[in-house]
């Protein structure tokens, strides 16, 4: 499968620089690794908190 990396960058919110942004899978298997989710997965707002918790992502969603 071919990666979409430029792409995924016109809707990519992650504001945290890294080797990963808009390789989906490579972030999704990070965050997953350490139990959260990517930022792609909060809004705008919460995603510059880097509280990337499943937990916060449940109480958002509350």
């Amino acid at each position: 499968m071919e990666c979409k990396k430029e792409e995924n960058m016109e809707w990519c919110n992650c504001s945290y620089p890294c080797s990963k942004k808009g390789v989906c899978c490579d972030c999704i298997k990070y965050h997953r690794e350490r139990g959260e989710l990517p930022g792609c997965y909060f809004d705008d707002k919460t995603e510059k908190t880097y509280d990337r918790s499943i937990e916060n992502f449940i109480r958002l969603r509350k």
